[in-house]
């Protein structure tokens, strides 16, 4: 079975999302700061009447954090039950993915980025890591900051 991923950067890696998950991509809004949420929360934005939690996916993934420009996008996808925004560098293209393309990530003694990938996948002459989006949102953090 195909899946279509809509791929991106990410501190100048290239990752992969379901496109299923994904309900729109955004031109770079500037976020108003909450206090008291996680670091890698940047803020919210205004989502047509909504608030909408919107996370530096760099600094969620233990790297540093994004120093957003006009030129970073907002990917608005669903995390479980919650809608949020992803800052990403750039979005690229749409990707067909063959059922048996995805392998799991290595397992490495201190890499805290595998826990948030599904899985990796070799495109063309590329390798794109696809982010597993629940892992992304455990804790629940994102509810306190809508």
């Amino acid at each position: 079975m195909h899946r279509e991923l809509i791929t991106f950067e990410v501190g100048g890696q290239v990752f992969g999302l379901d496109i299923m998950a994904i309900r729109e991509i955004r031109a770079w809004t500037p976020t108003t700061r909450l206090p008291r949420v996680p670091h890698y929360v940047a803020g919210v934005v205004n989502l047509r009447g909504t608030v909408l939690p919107v996370i530096d996916l760099a600094a969620r993934l233990g790297w540093e954090p994004t120093e957003a420009s006009p030129r970073h996008a907002i990917i608005v996808a669903q995390l479980g039950s919650q809608t949020c925004g992803l800052i990403v560098e750039s979005v690229s293209d749409i990707v067909t993915l063959p059922g048996d393309a995805l392998q799991p990530p290595p397992v490495t003694a201190n890499d805290s980025i595998i826990a948030f990938l599904e899985g990796l996948a070799a495109i063309d002459d590329r390798m794109v890591m696809v982010l597993n989006l629940s892992a992304l949102g455990d804790g629940g953090e994102f509810s306190e900051a809508a």
